[in-house]
């Protein structure tokens, strides 16, 4: 029996879990349950894999477990971005190997695609838009990061706009950017919305426990998963928990869970949306990746998601996120002069899981037990892609996509402790420094 130390605890005040529409939480589960297939994590990997393995196996029921309220964790947490084309920051142009990129653009869109159907097919008020994506830059380094980048996605086939800063107020109102590159085929969404309208349109042989929290694992000819109130004992264990797959024992040492910080305005008035100008729904991403994440949303907020900590136990620390929310009201100032004081109405961490090497692990990690995990960034559409894939994958399907990513090395092995936490931070600290006005 392997017991589970380290639990989801997000802090209380996640702005797009607040502003999306209320649902009702299933229950918790109780007792004892057998079960031929078991999801642990019910964010967007979890969904998709429970969707699909419920489409493949009708006559079979898939329980899908999440420790907190579906939407209140990492998935609910992004900035919204579900995003098509390849962003390889280990490469000058965010490309690197052409072949590799064409592939995990297939690879996104079909997240996208998957997502779309859905989204259409239930109706899931999620504030779905086609806007695309600024990726802006301030100063000449920033500028050359976005040469770069417009080059590499030629070699793919990509489009682009390069956009002049005398240009860019009509485009996103503010002034704040020297240039953008904008590139179309990002979504923009409401991630928690999303996230909720997902899991209340699960076919019915999908049984959804939430706030059940799981204690300990035993493996063995099936896998009982332990909590406070009972035991889950299944055939087969899907991971789609991300970070917390090392809790569970399995890529011990080689997940890099890592926290952002994000804060929400409320809603502009008239009036300030007036000064302000530009669409009325955009989103900016930095040249440099350790910068500012800045969105307009359809309800007329402002996002700002900036700040980096790494904790290698994947639970936020409260003193973090109050540290840098100076931080998030000096971006904000910098880009909005013209709104004076707009008070945050939310701000919350989020966890991304990276690994050193870019890599994410897709398949089996022991026997009856398989995973999807580790995105690196790219959550909404690389998470839902491979839950899809994983549960097409243990169809007995194979296709391009199954098997580039079953070809993936995985994960590296990272340094012990305390190295790890010591080196990862100082390399956060370092590039945020380097980011600069970005921030």
């Amino acid at each position: 029996m392997h017991k589970i130390t380290s639990l989801p605890g997000d802090d209380a005040r996640p702005g797009w879990f607040h502003t999306s529409p209320a649902r009702q939480p299933r229950p918790g589960h109780s007792g004892r349950k057998d079960a031929r297939w078991t999801i642990v994590g019910a964010g967007l990997t979890g969904l998709a894999a429970a969707r699909q393995l419920a489409l493949n196996f009708p006559d079979d029921e898939v329980v899908l477990v999440e420790a907190q309220q579906v939407g209140f964790g990492s998935s609910g947490r992004n900035a919204g971005f579900a995003i098509d084309v390849p962003h390889d920051i280990g490469a000058k142009d965010y490309i690197g190997d052409v072949t590799t990129a064409t592939k995990v653009l297939k690879l996104n869109t079909l997240g996208q695609d998957y997502l779309r159907e859905i989204v259409a097919q239930y109706g899931i008020d999620c504030q779905m838009s086609a806007s695309g994506k600024y990726q802006a830059a301030v100063g000449e380094k920033g500028i050359a990061i976005l040469e770069a980048y417009r080059s590499g996605l030629e070699k793919i086939g990509r489009a682009t706009t390069m956009i002049d800063a005398k240009d860019l107020p009509e485009h996103i109102g503010t002034s704040y950017y020297n240039k953008a590159l904008h590139i179309p085929g990002t979504l923009l969404l409401q991630p928690a919305a999303l996230v909720k309208g997902l899991a209340d349109s699960l076919p019915a042989n999908v049984t959804l426990y939430e706030h059940t929290a799981i204690t300990s694992i035993e493996q063995g000819d099936k896998i009982t998963l332990v909590h406070d109130r009972g035991m889950i004992v299944t055939d087969k264990l899907i991971l789609a928990n991300n970070g917390f797959a090392s809790a569970f024992g399995f890529l011990k040492g080689r997940l890099l869970p890592t926290f952002l910080y994000g804060s929400l305005t409320r809603p502009l008035t008239d009036d300030e949306q007036a000064r302000l100008g530009g669409q009325g729904v955009w989103g900016v991403i930095p040249a440099h990746p350790f910068g500012s994440t800045v969105r307009r949303t359809v309800d007329n907020r402002i996002l700002i998601r900036n700040s980096f900590n790494f904790y290698p136990d994947g639970r936020p620390r409260a003193s973090a996120l109050q540290r840098h929310l100076p931080t998030h009201r000096k971006s904000f100032e910098r880009r909005f002069p013209m709104l004076g004081k707009v008070d945050f109405e939310y701000s919350w961490s989020g966890a991304i899981c990276l690994s050193e090497n870019h890599e994410g692990f897709f398949g089996q990690l022991a026997p009856n037990v398989y995973g999807a995990t580790c995105c690196n960034g790219l959550g909404i559409t690389r998470g839902t892609a491979t839950g899809k894939l994983l549960a097409d994958w243990l169809a007995g399907e194979h296709n391009e996509h199954i098997d580039f990513l079953l070809s993936s090395p995985g994960p590296n092995k990272t340094p012990p402790q305390p190295f790890l936490s010591i080196g990862v931070n100082s390399v956060l600290k370092w590039g945020q420094f380097r980011a600069g006005l970005e921030v």
